[in-house]
């Protein structure tokens, strides 16, 4: 393996134990997104798009040149097997290098773009769970007015029942309450519908985070088998050899 594709196959890697670290229930959402949003990663964040485009273009160049290897290698003619027999060991070899690259180079582009779509999931789950958790508390505290406002009044008819006075003075006074308590309910009612509709996104993003999460692990055991089946055929024909 050359340095060129020594470098690419590391940083597949490092996007692999990116990934795991992703998916896996190490941190809560909210705390990715403080992390995500530190001064550290604000200031690469500044050129981030730019260097994943460049990086991304990088990858497909070095993609584009494994599937011309492929093809190089792959439609070469080894009708005298028996006389070139070491040349056709070397055309092999190169054609499980090229494979070999194809993947790499493939896998790195796709675990790039998943990493920076759960970037994104994580970041909008937080961004949900903080407003769900704010919406709570303002509904709470709504109630908790509306309850403070239906005992204030129960104590006032309680006192004017007690006094036996007319209560066309204190009319008004109660019609505003009843009216407060009335926008009140409104509000609460709005806050619990908002609530559901962003507990219902935030179902969505966690079934979109787990489809990923599946799809990845298929596509990684996709690779394992693939590159079990190329090492053995190249064990077979070094043993040939």
């Amino acid at each position: 393996m050359t340095l060129v594709w020594g470098i690419i196959a590391s940083f597949l890697y490092v996007e692999i134990f990116v990934v795991l670290l992703l998916v896996l229930p190490l941190r809560s959402p909210q705390q990715w997104h403080r992390f995500f949003k530190s001064r550290f990663l604000a200031m690469l964040s500044r050129q981030a798009q730019t260097y994943f485009y460049l990086l991304l273009a990088v990858l497909v160049l070095f993609l584009l040149e494994a599937i011309r290897e492929m093809r190089k290698y792959s439609s070469n003619d080894h009708s005298h097997t028996e006389t070139h027999l070491n040349v056709e060991m070397q055309h092999s070899m190169r054609l499980f290098r090229a494979q070999r690259n194809f993947y790499i180079s493939g896998f790195a582009i796709f675990l790039s773009l998943v990493i920076r779509r759960l970037v994104s999931l994580i970041s909008g789950q937080a961004v949900l769970l903080a407003q769900a958790e704010a919406s709570m508390k303002q509904a709470q505290s709504a109630t908790s007015a509306a309850r403070t406002l239906m005992s204030q009044q129960k104590d006032g008819d309680k006192k004017a029942d007690a006094k036996d006075k007319p209560a066309g003075g204190d009319a008004p006074n109660t019609d505003e309450l009843k009216k407060k308590i009335a926008d009140l309910e409104q509000e609460l009612a709005k806050e619990r519908k908002d609530k559901e509709a962003m507990k219902s996104q935030s179902e969505s993003l966690n079934r979109e985070y787990d489809r990923l999460t599946e799809e990845y692990s298929k596509l990684q055991k996709k690779i394992t088998v693939s590159s079990a089946d190329k090492t053995s055929h190249y064990t077979f024909y070094l043993s040939v050899e």
